[in-house]
């Protein structure tokens, strides 16, 4: 394992949100989280997991049809993107995005992929793969924030030696 990727098996739904705290107590210096799977792999429940860990209480949704849900936990502005449904990245400038992507807030893009070309570097990607009966979650550190996420979190989840 280096510094800037890491990848965790994660063997159902509530492993999944427990993944999500553990991401957002380690992202205060992070601004964008872009998540790759495939449908029903468990972008959402991730994204869940994070907001809880956040401080949010109240139900999470993916924003599917809205493209954007905004979030306000404590001081942090938090926004919630699902580009399943984008036609072109370009709709994403009609809607206001990058301002959301260049603030200080943090962003968390479910279909990344579909904004190619519109949406500026993650700091950490996210791709969740469905393997058996769970799934792997590899994260892949892209600016130095998202390096110090996935090694602090790397650190936490190390299984200390016998």
């Amino acid at each position: 394992m280096t510094d800037s990727i890491m990848e965790v098996r994660v063997d159902d739904d509530e492993a999944m949100v427990r993944l999500g705290r553990q991401l957002a107590s380690h992202c205060a210096a992070v601004h964008r989280i872009y998540l790759h799977g495939e449908l029903g792999s468990g972008k959402t429940t991730l994204v869940r997991g994070m907001l809880q860990g956040l401080g949010f209480q109240g139900a999470v949704r993916s924003p599917t049809f809205t493209l954007i849900e905004p979030y306000t936990i404590d001081t942090r502005a938090v926004f919630h993107f699902d580009l399943y449904r984008l036609n072109d990245a370009e709709e994403l400038e009609f809607i206001g995005a990058r301002e959301y992507l260049e603030g200080d807030g943090l962003c968390l893009v479910e279909w990344a992929e579909l904004g190619a070309g519109f949406l500026p570097a993650p700091d950490v990607d996210v791709i969740i793969r469905k393997v058996n009966d769970g799934r792997v979650v590899q994260l892949q550190a892209r600016s130095d924030a998202g390096i110090s996420l996935v090694r602090n979190l790397s650190q936490k989840n190390r299984v200390p030696a016998a």
